[in-house]
């Protein structure tokens, strides 16, 4: 594998990473929004033509299709002549959770990157001895 190839692999899993934290903040972000499906993200293999093999990207955004649970306010503006209202599907645990996952994945493809321009460097250092 060439210091390349490595480097491409590795910013792939970081972009895809950035993403998924972006959506799991949207989603501790709108935990309170009445009517809020949790965003769910998947990773899956790049395949456009000029892609590395073994990178990755994120796939389709979907939205988590749980029951939302009823909450029970006859004071909300949004409730219905019994009380209740839809409230939002998203539970904090879990987002925090997917959160650190995804800061540690991130964390990790950093650390290669910054091994792989490290070896490449000595290895140009070398080369120049």
């Amino acid at each position: 594998m060439s210091f390349s190839t490595a480097l491409s692999i590795a910013a792939s899993g970081m972009r895809s990473q950035a993403s998924r934290i972006t959506h799991v903040s949207e989603n501790i972000a709108n935990a309170d929004t009445p009517g809020y499906r949790r965003k769910l993200v998947s990773f899956e293999p790049d395949r456009a033509p000029d892609a590395t093999p073994g990178s990755v990207t994120t796939g389709r955004v979907r939205l988590d299709q749980t029951p939302l649970p009823q909450v029970y306010d006859p004071a909300h503006p949004l409730a219905d002549e019994t009380g209740h209202y839809a409230g939002s599907n998203v539970d904090m645990v879990v987002e925090i959770a997917d959160a650190r996952q995804a800061q540690r994945s991130y964390e990790a493809n950093l650390r290669v990157f910054d091994q792989v321009r490290q070896m490449s460097s000595s290895l140009s250092d070398l080369l120049r001895r």
